[in-house]
């Protein structure tokens, strides 16, 4: 259950906090990244993210003083794309995702972003009900976007 200080309960008393992804996180976010998906991010585009993109900010959900989740986005003047968000798969299902694409929303918004987009793959329909529920809307698809199956992404968009 998401709370606006970025802590929502997991398991009783225990909750999952949110906070800026530093560089020394980047080993338990390849975890996550490795767990999340058949093609994953390498040690090195995360660097490169945290290092060199200016645009570019990630935040961590840990429980119990461990990272299980992540999710990241680019800032660029008035609009923003979420680049990725993942959870352990151990962990979805206690609105985990969730919390991480608000605390990103409103980053991205008091950052001046007015509209957010992300691409999701046409076959999630998980992931794409919890983007409707947070009032993301269709957009449009890009055709074999994935390189591991071709499978096409669908563009979803938000106004903030």
């Amino acid at each position: 259950m998401a709370c606006q200080s970025g802590a929502m309960t997991m398991r009783g008393a225990d909750s999952v906090s949110i906070r800026k992804m530093e560089v020394e996180d980047i080993g338990p976010v390849l975890i996550v990244e490795h767990n999340a998906f058949d093609v994953p991010w390498s040690e090195q585009a995360f660097h490169n993210e945290l290092t060199n993109n200016h645009f570019a900010t990630y935040f961590v959900a840990e429980y119990l003083n461990q990272i299980i989740g992540y999710c990241g986005v680019w800032v660029i003047i008035d609009e923003a794309h979420v680049t990725n968000l993942a959870v352990l798969s151990r962990y979805r299902g206690y609105k985990v995702g969730e919390g991480l694409l608000r605390h990103v929303m409103a980053f991205a918004k008091m950052r001046g972003a007015r509209s957010m987009s992300l691409e999701v793959r046409v076959g999630n329909q998980i992931a794409q009900n919890l983007y409707r529920k947070l009032g993301f809307s269709d957009g449009g698809i890009r055709k074999n976007y994935y390189t591991n199956n071709s499978e096409d992404a669908l563009v979803m968009w938000v106004r903030l």
